[in-house]
């Protein structure tokens, strides 16, 4: 395995035109590439508002236009390019919020479909449903760039700790979550939900957000950022757009893993009965 990784996160500001999103993302990721880095990443929904009720007028059939750029803009730059998400239309006509990936030959490497989609309701405060337009994701995502593994999670996934443990019992060295979190749940949870996630784990998590954009219905936190295997963050964004460079170390994985070994001490035989009903688990205790 490559032992380090050059990666920028590209904090774009989205607005209702796409091809002023698609140009906007291609100026900065050429930025991004002037610098010596193996790996680009964009936001949630990078090429769109992220409003529930535009996701239809948005979508797009794979191929089209937007991977077709993605492709060919890791082509191009000799860069391999996790695309953030955009609003993906199947064959059968249903839509996801879906993430490509493509090594620096505009190679697909893998396609992730948000998997838990954003419903919530929290008066007074926000309200926002992409279950009304979007359907869920069925499969756990892990690519390979550069002898590197790296799970695929899109924004509301990386609120359920098992995927992130699958991902990493899976051999995952790092996490990428293109993710928009608004200026509610910003603050209380960007931070302290991806430096858990790197902590329970004990590898990298990389998260890429929009910038906010004043004309939007939906405000995007920003703040896009690095997270270490010790849970330090050590590269983050303001709320402005722009690129954040991280170097990966993955020794760090390693280290954090021969000193503090979770893995080994991991009690499998007492965690069945997560997934029991209450019923079962009452009867259980009354057996003991």
């Amino acid at each position: 395995m490559k032992k380090n990784l050059s990666i920028a996160l590209c904090q774009l500001m989205n607005s209702s035109s796409k091809n002023d999103n698609l140009s906007r993302a291609g100026k900065m990721m050429e930025l991004a590439g002037q610098k010596d880095i193996d790996l680009i990443i964009l936001p949630e929904v990078f090429n769109a508002p992220y409003q529930s009720d535009l996701f239809p007028d948005y979508a797009e059939n794979y191929p089209g236009p937007t991977t077709d750029f993605l492709a060919r803009t890791a082509r191009e730059q000799g860069v391999g390019i996790v695309g953030g998400s955009i609003i993906e239309r199947s064959p059968e006509g249903r839509l996801y919020n879906s993430c490509f990936a493509f090594d620096e030959y505009g190679n697909l490497l893998g396609r992730h479909r948000k998997i838990h989609l954003f419903d919530v309701d929290m008066p007074g405060r926000i309200t926002f449903r992409e279950s009304d337009f979007l359907s869920p994701g069925n499969n756990i995502t892990l690519i390979e760039y550069q002898g590197i593994k790296i799970g695929l999670l899109i924004c509301y996934d990386i609120r359920f700790p098992e995927l992130s443990r699958a991902l990493a019992l899976a051999g995952a060295d790092l996490i990428i979550v293109p993710a928009a979190f608004n200026h509610t749940s910003g603050p209380l949870f960007w931070e302290l939900v991806l430096r858990s996630r790197a902590v329970d784990q004990q590898l990298y998590v990389a998260a890429v957000s929009p910038a906010p954009n004043p004309q939007a219905n939906y405000q995007a936190w920003g703040h896009s950022l690095v997270v270490d295997p010790w849970g330090k963050i050590i590269a983050q964004a303001d709320q402005k757009e722009g690129i954040v460079w991280a170097e990966l170390d993955f020794s760090a994985n390693e280290q954090i893993r021969g000193e503090i070994p979770l893995y080994r001490h991991r009690r499998r035989d007492m965690y069945e009965i997560i997934y029991q009903t209450p019923s079962h688990i009452e009867s259980r205790r009354k057996n003991k």
